[in-house]
């Protein structure tokens, strides 16, 4: 018998902070996340974030720390 978790789809989304998540592909995505393209099982979407997800960091949080770096450079 079939897993109904496996069977069903999601697709990968991001939200304004270059934060990744998953969605049931079969709905409406949440305000403030849009898709990044992928869809597949729930473990094929979690692996797809695992590769590409590679600085967890909030891009907020990236960007804070790249001008604090490049000032203390000027």
């Amino acid at each position: 018998m079939t897993d109904p978790q496996q069977a069903r789809l999601y697709a990968v989304v991001t939200n304004h902070e270059e934060q990744y998540s998953i969605w049931p592909a079969d709905r409406e995505l949440p305000a403030g996340w849009t898709g990044d393209g992928f869809t597949g099982t729930e473990d094929e979407c979690l692996a797809h974030i695992d590769e590409v997800w590679t600085d967890m960091r909030p891009r907020s949080l990236r960007t804070w720390i790249a001008d604090r770096e490049q000032s203390v450079q000027s």
